[in-house]
């Protein structure tokens, strides 16, 4: 009897790491909101980045507001390598960073350990 629950066990965690790695999740898109001359996006760090995907106005000076709640140090940092952006996002403080929307593209961001990504859509 334990022998089946050991495999049962097995086959669940096999299964639940196909799913997280592997299976179709859906990412929540914001476009920024444009207010006078600038744009802006609040983003939540809590296990990954919520909002994930970020549209920004092409040529709208950016801001994008990271607040990290979570105390994993794996989300310590965001990467925005396109950018030349490796910025420290110290827990429960906001950290904004300016986003350069001079050239239209899909960029991505990352957590310090290359883990979580995010999307940014200039158009």
């Amino acid at each position: 009897m334990i022998k089946i629950f050991v495999l049962l066990g097995g086959l669940l965690a096999i299964g639940f790491i196909f799913w997280w790695f592997f299976g179709q999740h859906t990412t929540q898109t914001v476009a920024a909101a444009v207010s006078g001359e600038r744009q802006r996006v609040d983003v939540e760090v809590n296990g990954g980045y919520s909002p994930e995907r970020i549209v920004l106005k092409q040529g709208v000076p950016a801001e994008l507001h990271f607040t990290r709640k979570d105390e994993s140090s794996c989300l310590d940092r965001v990467v925005f390598s396109d950018f030349g952006i490796n910025q420290e996002l110290p827990q429960n403080q906001e950290r904004v960073i300016q986003i350069d929307t001079s050239r239209p593209g899909d960029y991505q961001w990352a957590c310090g350990m290359d883990m979580f990504h995010g999307q940014l859509i200039i158009k």
